[in-house]
């Protein structure tokens, strides 16, 4: 008997909004800031945050003392609050009766998890980056999600920036680049499913 199909799905951008237009607006609101500095200040730190080797507190510590005039407490509600459930999360239960269910993303754990829960539930392991210590596009982390895998199953792996699929294709994996307007979902089935 051929093992059960494997889905393996991103969070960020796929379950859940990425930080939005509206977090970098609002940022800027509450600061003299444009958002092009703001950007760039998360960019040059992403790595260290998604990797785990900066903290979430030590994230936020970095921009009040790159920003001091910027309100701590408030960022932090503004971030919570932009990252809101994506139309896509409403398939996990359906798609969970046809394919286990495995979450990869590259992330804050502490900023996802008020919806994590709710995830999860549907899923057969979680892997979140700064967790782990690793994050995609780096194969490594592609390789520990296939250690929860059985061996021989067809896997396809959704991510909604094209580069992070690479790594999962050199290991075998199918993959599918989530677009904004969702229509992806509809694809998931016939990729994941009826070709089992």
């Amino acid at each position: 008997m051929q093992a059960r199909s494997q889905l393996v799905l991103d969070i960020a951008g796929v379950l859940l909004s990425n930080m939005s237009l509206m977090f970098w607006k609002e940022m800027i609101q509450e600061t003299n800031l444009s958002a092009e500095q703001l950007k760039k200040h998360f960019g040059g730190i992403k790595r260290d945050l998604w990797t785990g080797k900066m903290k979430e507190e030590e994230f936020w510590e970095s921009l009040r003392g790159t920003y001091p005039e910027l309100p701590i407490n408030r960022a932090r509600d503004i971030l919570l609050d932009s990252i809101v459930t994506l139309p896509a999360a409403e398939y996990l239960e359906q798609w969970s009766e046809y394919a286990d269910i495995h979450l990869l993303s590259n992330h804050c754990r502490e900023w996802i998890q008020p919806n994590l829960d709710n995830l999860s539930r549907f899923a057969k392991s979680v892997t979140i980056s700064n967790q782990v210590g690793l994050c995609k596009p780096d194969i490594e982390i592609y390789q520990l999600v296939q250690t929860k895998l059985p061996g021989g199953a067809k896997v396809l792996f959704v991510d909604d920036q094209e580069k992070n699929l690479h790594s999962a294709k050199l290991l075998g994996w199918k993959t599918l680049l989530a677009d904004e307007e969702g229509k992806w979902t509809r694809r998931v089935i016939y990729h994941n499913i009826m070709t089992s």
